[in-house]
């Protein structure tokens, strides 16, 4: 899932028509959802800070762009504890600027190729019984947020095979932090890395659950670290929000950052309606959102 950059995805969409799958080992069902996410994630912007796609502090010695980035995470009110042991050793990871720098931004898929490999007999009977499994859990979640429980379950299935799936496995600081001291998008993944750092903060996630895909993305739903910070919910009550390990906090947290950007329940959500373009927030490409919807009406027996 990709944090809301209104002026990123512009410029990200006028490079690529579709983001698409290239060479990566992930299971089939799993690859393009990744690889959309990451694609625009880390899709070139030169709109934020006026105009800039450089910060003062990329590049150069990494230590010193680390010591600069402690100072500022400091200074935001992460504790000196969390610093020290985030960024205690670190280094640049070389497989994750050598995985972003050989992306091309293509896919040629129709919808309904698309579709025949993400949602199946397997995925559509798991997800049912997920329905009935959490049937009180989802209908706390559709009287708080709105949001219909089969699109929650849809993007669960599709994010992560309901959590069973590939949630990534890389430490999120040292991926955010090589990603931040390269300059190509520096600003984008510093508010990144101290989202990330706050998550730790606040006591949602230790450093050592902190782990996730290629541009940083964390959980059973993808969430990047800024959207963690804004949209997350603690809707099991044990005081943090969780969304590796616990499935109302997973749940409850996708429900609002579609209802805060607009979903309203009891709407349709086909191509051409407004819940369709409000699950833009969650991705913006149209095939991955009629997916959603087309998965999630196999749900229900539509």
């Amino acid at each position: 899932m990709l944090a809301p950059y209104p002026c990123f995805a512009r410029a990200a969409l006028t490079r690529i028509q579709f983001p698409g799958m290239i060479a990566r080992r992930l299971p089939r069902s799993q690859g393009f959802s990744r690889m959309l996410r990451y694609a625009l994630a880390v899709a070139s912007i030169v709109c934020l800070a006026g105009g800039s796609a450089e910060a003062a502090r990329c590049g150069g010695d990494f230590n010193s762009f680390v010591a600069g980035m402690t100072a500022e995470a400091q200074a935001a009110g992460v504790s000196a504890g969390v610093t020290s042991a985030a960024f205690g050793g670190i280094t640049q990871d070389g497989a994750v600027l050598a995985f972003d720098r050989r992306q091309r931004y293509t896919f040629n898929k129709s919808f309904e190729q698309y579709v025949s490999t993400r949602v199946g007999p397997g995925r559509i009977n798991g997800g049912r019984a997920l329905l009935q499994r959490h049937a009180a859990l989802l209908s706390r979640i559709e009287q708080q947020f709105g949001v219909p429980r089969q699109i929650l379950v849809a993007i669960w299935g599709l994010e992560s095979d309901f959590g069973k799936g590939d949630m990534g496995k890389l430490p999120v600081i040292r991926t955010l932090a090589t990603l931040a001291h390269d300059c190509r998008r520096t600003e984008l993944f510093q508010g990144e890395l101290l989202a990330a750092l706050k998550i730790v903060q606040r006591g949602d996630l230790p450093l050592r659950d902190l782990i996730g895909a290629y541009a940083g993305e964390i959980g059973q739903t993808q969430f990047l670290p800024s959207s963690y910070i804004k949209y997350g919910v603690d809707f099991d009550g044990d005081g943090h929000v969780d969304l590796r390990h616990s499935v109302p906090d997973v749940l409850a947290s996708t429900a609002n950052l579609l209802h805060s950007n607009g979903f309203k329940m009891g709407q349709p959500y086909d191509e051409g309606s407004a819940n369709f373009d409000a699950m833009r927030e969650w991705n913006r490409a149209v095939i991955y959102r009629k997916t959603i919807g087309y998965f999630a009406d196999r749900l229900v027996g539509q």
